[in-house]
């Protein structure tokens, strides 16, 4: 079942990007941490809607790491940790589920004090196992376990979200 068409999902990221920008507009600038693939082509966008309505400037990192087994691939950050030291960095990816990703892409953070560290999704899922929360919600969800999310914002003509 389609739950978001291609026109819903731009909606969304505007209104993302508008509330990222009300809650930050004092810092010169955002870092974008987007998991993976989805997450860094959801964080691609968000940054464009944010370059649409601000000239703060804004930074696009990813940072890669296995979900299935966070731990036995090791997580990466692709721009020196250093680099984040009291900066304003927003995780992003397409779905929050249990948490667990999330939880674990903070890793490569704890080694630096970074001024506040935020999440954006564009589908949340509301049975979180870990303590993770979110901050900006493309579309909150109340699901079943045996349930799938199934986003499609790369490499398609006509984005969309389906729940499987």
């Amino acid at each position: 079942m389609k739950i978001l068409n291609h026109s819903q999902i731009q909606q969304k990221i505007k209104r993302l990007a508008i509330e990222i920008l009300e809650d930050n507009y004092e810092e010169p600038e955002l870092i974008l941490a987007g998991i993976n693939n989805n997450g860094m082509e959801f964080a691609q966008m968000l940054m464009q809607a944010l370059l649409d309505i601000t000239d703060q400037h804004i930074t696009l990192t990813r940072i890669r790491l296995n979900p299935a087994a966070p731990l036995k691939e090791g997580i990466n950050l692709e721009m020196p940790a250093s680099e984040l030291e009291g900066k304003t960095i927003i995780i992003v990816d397409d779905v929050a589920n249990t948490g667990r990703t999330i939880f674990y892409a903070t890793q490569p953070l704890m080694t630096v004090l970074p001024k506040k560290v935020e999440v954006a999704v564009l589908i949340d899922r509301t049975h979180k196992t870990f303590p993770i929360r979110v901050d900006y919600v493309g579309l909150s969800l109340a699901t079943t376990l045996m349930e799938d999310i199934d986003v499609r914002i790369r490499d398609v003509n006509e984005q969309s979200v389906f729940l499987n």
